[in-house]
C-alpha cells in the first residue's frame, strides 16, 4: 500500500482547524455591550450593577494594567432558534497560548450571582436551558486587565504604582451563537484520534487503522454544511472508538485541578478573584458533568470565596457534599517548605484541616504540594503527625542535573517517619489530557513491572481556570481506547488507596527532596524573608507570654482571635512564590507592610501579657522567651540576670587592627576590618584557617538562564570580588559588658558598615552587616573560612536538622551548591566544631580546600543579597540589615541555644518580681517549640517540644501549675496514644523519653476552676 500517512494528517489538521472547528457555533447574533471603567481598586457588585455604563462594541481599547471594566451585556434569543442550544462567546481580547496570565472575568446576573467565569478556554456562556426564542438576556461581566508579565524580562508592570496607563486589550466577540452539539462531539473525536495517532509508533497497525478511519470521516464532511454531515462523519469513527486498551495499559487516575498560586504574577487581591472565577467554573461544569472530580487545596482559598463570594460558597458546599468538589492538601495554603520554620508548618496543617473540619466536615488524608521548591527531610513526620497519609508533587522533575529514581515511593524523614508519596509522571499538573502528555506519562512512568498507575492533575493551573469541557470530553473517550493507557476521572484519595495496595513494598528515599533549581529563592527579597522570621518570633512571644498571663493572672484574657487571625496572615505570606521571593513587586511591597502591622500587633499583645506577669513594681526584669536559660535566667521566665565572669577587653593589634577578649574567645580584626581569628581560649584552638579572613563580603556576577529570581546557576563562582577595600575601621563601643569595632566600605553603588562585637561571657561573636545596596544582578556573600576537616555540615531545618556532605563525589552532592538553613549551620570535626548563626538568612554555600600544610578548610558562606531584575526589578535595592554570629566551639547543642537566643531577644521591664516558667524542661536537648492555649478554648496548655540533636533524650517537663491530666496529641490538639510521655511523678512532672528528632506534643488538662 502507498504511503500516504501525511498527507492525510495535513488535511486533518487544516480541515479540523478551519472548517469543523469553526463550525461549532452557528449563525452568530452581536450583542449589545457597554462598559463602566472602575475607578482605582475593585468594587463589590452591587456597586457595579448600579453604576452609569456608556456604549462601546467589539474592537474597543480597555485596561491599563490592573484595572477593571465592567461590561453590560444585553440581547435577546432569535425567535427561530426555539429548542436549540444557544451559548454567548464573550471574548474580552484573549491571547488563546496564556491561560490565567492576561485578562480573565467572571460574569454576575442581574441580580449580582455568579454564572461563571472567562479566560482564553472558556469564553463561553450557555443560555439556560434549550432557547425558547425571544428570551433576553442581561449580564454584567468584572473583566481584569491584568497584564502580560511571563515575557521573564524586567517590566515596571508588576505594581500598580509604577504601571501605565495604556489599554492592554481590545474587547473581541461579544455575540450570541447556536451551538452544534454534534459538530462539537466530531471535533472531540477527531482531536482524541489525532493526539492517540500521533504518539503510535508508524509500524503500529493501530495507527494506521486511526488513520482509515479519520480520512473516511473526513471524506462524509461536507465543507459547506458541516453540521449537516457530522453525525455520518463520527460514524466512520465509532469503530476505531470503541477499541478496548490493552490488558496491560498504563492506568491513569485523572483529578481535575486548577494550581492557582496565592500571589505570583498578580497581588493577593487578583488572586481572590481568581479562586472565584475558577471555582464557579467548577461548579457550572459539574452540573452538567456528574462523573467530574475537581480538588482544590489551599483553605485559605476556601476561605476567600466564604468572605467575598458567600453564595458561591454555598454552592461549592454542595458540591463538596455531592464528592465532586474535593478539597485536598490540608495546608492553610501551598507554602514553601524549605523556609517555613517548625512551628508555623504544623499551624499551615494545623489551620488548614481545622478549615476543611469545621467547613465541611472533611479530616483530609494527603498532602499535595505540586510546585513548592523543594521539600524538607522534617515534612514526613510533620505530614504524619497531621493525621496524613500520602503525599504528592511534581516539581522534583524540574531538576537540572539528577532524574529521581521513583515516582511511587516512601519518603523517609529525619526522625524515621515514612509517609507513601507520588510524582506524577507526567510532569506538569496542568494536563491537558491530550495525547502526548498521557503518552510520556506511560513511557516515564518508573515503577514499570511493580506498580502499574499514576496521577495526573488535569486543567489550566497556575494563574487558574481548571478543566474545560473539551478535557472532560477526552478522559470520556480515553477510559479504555486501544493504544492509550486508561483514563479514569476519580478522587486522589482514591488513587492513593489504590496505589498503595498494589505497591506497598515501594521503595524508600530517605531525607530531603532537593530542587536542582531555583536555589536563589533561599535568598531573593530578604525583606520578605526577615518579614517571616520575625513573624514567626514574634508569634512564639506572644503565645507563651499570653499563655503564662492566662493562666497565672486572674482576669487575663487569652487573644485567641487576634493570634489565630495573625497566624492566617503569616501563613499566607508563607505561600511558595511569596516567602521565596519569586512574586512581582506588589507582592512584595504589600509583604513589607504587611509583615511590619504584625510586629506592631504582636508587640502590643506581648507588651500586654507581660505587664500583667510584671505587676507594679521598679524591679528591672529581663524576659527570656528563648527555650534555653541565659545569663541564669529560665526558659520562659523573668529575673535579673546573672553578672558576667569576666569584662571584655579591647586592644590595638601589632600592624593594625584591634584584638578583643572576654576571657573565653580571642578575636583579631585586622587592619582592612576582617576578622582574622576567632581563638577558642578555653579549648586552645584556632576556627579561621591559617592566612585567611573571615565575615569577608563577596559579590558575584548573577545572571542565570532564565528564572532571575527563583535561580543562581553554579558558573557565579567563576567570578567573585573580595570587598576589603577600607573605607574607615573605628572602635565605636567598649565596656566591661561589650566592644564593638565598626567598618564602613564602599563598592559599586553600595555602602555597608559592618560592626564586629564580642560580649562578656559569650562565646559567639556578633556580626551586624547593614548595607545601602543597589547593585544589579549581583550576589552578595559573606564568607567563614574555617580551619576544620568537616565531612559534612548540619543545618538547621524544621525540628532538627540535616547532613550534607562537603565533598561533590557524585552528581547529587554537586548539585547541592547552594543550600537552606534556618537558625544554623555546624561544621565539625570529631571533638571540636564551629557555628554560624542568622537571624533572617537562609541561603548558604560549603566548599573545602586542602591547604599546602595538609589542613582542610571548610569555607561556610551566608547568601545575604541578590538582585535579580525579572518578575520585580528593584528586587532588594535599599538599606538592609542583617544579623549573624560566629561560634567557635560550639557543639550542635550550643548552635540549637544560640540560634535561637539571636532570633529571640530578651525584653526588659520593669515589675514587681521575677516570673517563673509555665513549664520547664530539665534538658536542653529537649527544645520547647511552643507554648500556647488550646484551640478548643478550653483552658488546657498545649506544648510543643522536640529532640534537637539527632539523639534519644530523658527529660521531665514540669508544669508551673496544677495539672489534672496530660495528653498526647496530634498536630490538631486530638489524643494519641503515648509514645514519649510517661505517667506524671508524684510531683506532678511528666517524665518523656524521646527517639531523635521526635516531635512531642502534649495537652496539659489544668482542673476546672
Amino acid at each position: 500500500m502507498h504511503d500516504d500517512r501525511s498527507i492525510t494528517e495535513q488535511r486533518l489538521r487544516r480541515v479540523l482547524g478551519e472548517r469543523i472547528r469553526p463550525a461549532v457555533r452557528s449563525g452568530p447574533v452581536p450583542l449589545t455591550v457597554a462598559r463602566w471603567d472602575v475607578p482605582g481598586e475593585p468594587v463589590p457588585v452591587a456597586e457595579a450593577l448600579v453604576a452609569r455604563y456608556t456604549p462601546c462594541a467589539a474592537g474597543d481599547a480597555w485596561g491599563p494594567a490592573w484595572g477593571t471594566t465592567w461590561f453590560k451585556v444585553t440581547g435577546t434569543v432569535p425567535a427561530g432558534w426555539a429548542g436549540r442550544s444557544v451559548e454567548a462567546v464573550l471574548d474580552l481580547g484573549f491571547d488563546r497560548m496564556m491561560p490565567g496570565f492576561q485578562c480573565e472575568g467572571l460574569v454576575h446576573r442581574a441580580d449580582g450571582s455568579e454564572v461563571k467565569g472567562l479566560n482564553p478556554y472558556n469564553d463561553w456562556v450557555p443560555v439556560a436551558g434549550r432557547a425558547a426564542g425571544g428570551e433576553r438576556i442581561e449580564w454584567y461581566v468584572e473583566a481584569a486587565a491584568n497584564p502580560v508579565l511571563v515575557e521573564h524580562r524586567p517590566t515596571t508592570e508588576g505594581d500598580r504604582l509604577t504601571s501605565g496607563d495604556r489599554p492592554l486589550y481590545r474587547l473581541a466577540r461579544m455575540e450570541l451563537a447556536v451551538f452544534e452539539t454534534e459538530v462539537w462531539e466530531l471535533v472531540q473525536d477527531l482531536d482524541v484520534l489525532e493526539g492517540l495517532m500521533t504518539q503510535l509508533g508508524e509500524d503500529d497497525a493501530r495507527r494506521h487503522g486511526i488513520l482509515r478511519a479519520v480520512a473516511s470521516a473526513l471524506d462524509e464532511v461536507d465543507l459547506d454544511d458541516v453540521p449537516g454531515t457530522a453525525a455520518a462523519a463520527r460514524a466512520r469513527l465509532a469503530g476505531v472508538l470503541a477499541a478496548p486498551a490493552h490488558a496491560s495499559a498504563h492506568r491513569i487516575s485523572a483529578v481535575g485541578h486548577a494550581h492557582i498560586d496565592s500571589a505570583w504574577l498578580w497581588p493577593l487581591r487578583e488572586t481572590v478573584r481568581k479562586v472565584s472565577r475558577t471555582a464557579s467554573n467548577m461548579v457550572a461544569l459539574m452540573d452538567g458533568h456528574p462523573e467530574f472530580v475537581f480538588a482544590m487545596s489551599q483553605a485559605q482559598q476556601f476561605d476567600w470565596i466564604k468572605t467575598h463570594r458567600p453564595e458561591l460558597f454555598e454552592q461549592v458546599k454542595k458540591k463538596i457534599a455531592d464528592g465532586q468538589f474535593v478539597p485536598v492538601g490540608g495546608m492553610w495554603v501551598e507554602s514553601d517548605t524549605n523556609m517555613v520554620g517548625g512551628e508555623a508548618m504544623v499551624r499551615q496543617f494545623l489551620y488548614g484541616k481545622k478549615f476543611f473540619l469545621d467547613e465541611f466536615g472533611i479530616d483530609t488524608q494527603g498532602v499535595w504540594l505540586p510546585d513548592s521548591f523543594g521539600y524538607t527531610a522534617a515534612l514526613p513526620q510533620i505530614v504524619r503527625l497531621a493525621g496524613n497519609q500520602w503525599f504528592l508533587t511534581q516539581k522534583i522533575c524540574w531538576s537540572q542535573t539528577n532524574r529521581f529514581p521513583h515516582h511511587t515511593f516512601w519518603w523517609e524523614g529525619i526522625d524515621g517517619s515514612r509517609v507513601f508519596t507520588h510524582f506524577p509522571p507526567v510532569d506538569t499538573y496542568n494536563s491537558d489530557l491530550g495525547g502526548a502528555q498521557l503518552a510520556h506519562a506511560a513511557r516515564n512512568y518508573r515503577e514499570k513491572g511493580r506498580g502499574s498507575r499514576s496521577l495526573v492533575p488535569f486543567g489550566w493551573g497556575d494563574g487558574g481556570g481548571g478543566p474545560t469541557r473539551e478535557q472532560l470530553a477526552r478522559a470520556r473517550r480515553l477510559r479504555d481506547l486501544e493504544g492509550s493507557p486508561r483514563v479514569e476521572i476519580e478522587r486522589p484519595d482514591a488513587f492513593f488507596a489504590k496505589a498503595r495496595a498494589e505497591y506497598e513494598d515501594a521503595p524508600v528515599w530517605a531525607g530531603e527532596l532537593y530542587l536542582e533549581l531555583h536555589r536563589g529563592t533561599y535568598t531573593s527579597q530578604a525583606k520578605t524573608k526577615q518579614g517571616n522570621r520575625r513573624s514567626e518570633s514574634l508569634l512564639r512571644e506572644a503565645e507563651l507570654w499570653a499563655a503564662t498571663a492566662a493562666v497565672r493572672v486572674p482576669g487575663f484574657a487569652y487573644p485567641y482571635e487576634d493570634l489565630e487571625r495573625i497566624w492566617k496572615t503569616v501563613l499566607l505570606h508563607q505561600f511558595h512564590d511569596i516567602l521565596p521571593g519569586s512574586s512581582i513587586a506588589w507582592v512584595h511591597r504589600e509583604a513589607r507592610e504587611t509583615y511590619a502591622r504584625v510586629a506592631r500587633e504582636l508587640g502590643a499583645l506581648t507588651q500586654a501579657a507581660q505587664s500583667a506577669l510584671a505587676g507594679e513594681g521598679a524591679r528591672e526584669l529581663v524576659f527570656n522567651c528563648a527555650p534555653h536559660t541565659r545569663r541564669g535566667i529560665p526558659a520562659g521566665g523573668a529575673d535579673l540576670p546573672a553578672a558576667a565572669p569576666q569584662p571584655v577587653t579591647v586592644e590595638e593589634r601589632h600592624g593594625g587592627g584591634h584584638v578583643l577578649a572576654n576571657g573565653r574567645l580571642l578575636v583579631e580584626v585586622d587592619g582592612r576590618g576582617l576578622i582574622v581569628s576567632a581563638y577558642d581560649l578555653e579549648q586552645g584552638r584556632e576556627a579561621l584557617a591559617p592566612g585567611a579572613a573571615a565575615n569577608l563580603l563577596q559579590i558575584h556576577p548573577d545572571f542565570p538562564n532564565m528564572w532571575d529570581a527563583w535561580d543562581v546557576e553554579a558558573f557565579y563562582r567563576n567570578q567573585v570580588t573580595d570587598l576589603d577595600g577600607l573605607d574607615t575601621l573605628e572602635v565605636t563601643g567598649s565596656g566591661p559588658d561589650a566592644c564593638t569595632v565598626t567598618v564602613t566600605r564602599s563598592f559599586g553603588s553600595s555602602a555597608v558598615s559592618q560592626t564586629i562585637t564580642l560580649r562578656a561571657g559569650a562565646k559567639t561573636v556578633d556580626l551586624v552587616t547593614e548595607v545601602d545596596w543597589h547593585e544589579t544582578e549581583k550576589f552578595l556573600k559573606a564568607a567563614f573560612p574555617l580551619d576544620v576537616k568537616a565531612e559534612r555540615t548540619s543545618s538547621e531545618t524544621q525540628f532538627g536538622h540535616v547532613q550534607r556532605a562537603t565533598h561533590t563525589n557524585t552528581s547529587w552532592e554537586a548539585a547541592r551548591f547552594e543550600i537552606c538553613a534556618h537558625r544554623w549551620i555546624h561544621a565539625e570535626e570529631p571533638g571540636w566544631g564551629v557555628a554560624l548563626l542568622n537571624d533572617s538568612t537562609y541561603g548558604h554555600d560549603v566548599t573545602r580546600d586542602i591547604r599546602p600544610d595538609g589542613g582542610q578548610t571548610t569555607t561556610v558562606r551566608l547568601s545575604l543579597l541578590r538582585a535579580p531584575r525579572y518578575p520585580d526589578p528593584e528586587t532588594d535595592q535599599g538599606r538592609h540589615t542583617l544579623r549573624y554570629r560566629l561560634a567557635p566551639g560550639a557543639t550542635l547543642g550550643d548552635a540549637v541555644r544560640e540560634g535561637h537566643a539571636l532570633n529571640l531577644p530578651e525584653r526588659t521591664l520593669r515589675g514587681a518580681g521575677p516570673v517563673e516558667p509555665l513549664v520547664a524542661v530539665d534538658e536542653d536537648a529537649v527544645v520547647v517549640e511552643s507554648v500556647k492555649l488550646a484551640e478548643d478554648r478550653s483552658g488546657d496548655v498545649v506544648v510543643r517540644l522536640y529532640e534537637s540533636r539527632g539523639g534519644r533524650a530523658r527529660a521531665l517537663l514540669t508544669p508551673g501549675f496544677p495539672v489534672e491530666a496530660a495528653t498526647e496529641t496530634d498536630l490538631l490538639e486530638r489524643p494519641l496514644p503515648p509514645t514519649a510521655a510517661g505517667a506524671p511523678t508524684p510531683a506532678g512532672a511528666i517524665p518523656l523519653h524521646l527517639r531523635p528528632f521526635q516531635i512531642v506534643t502534649l495537652r496539659l488538662h489544668r482542673p476546672e476552676a
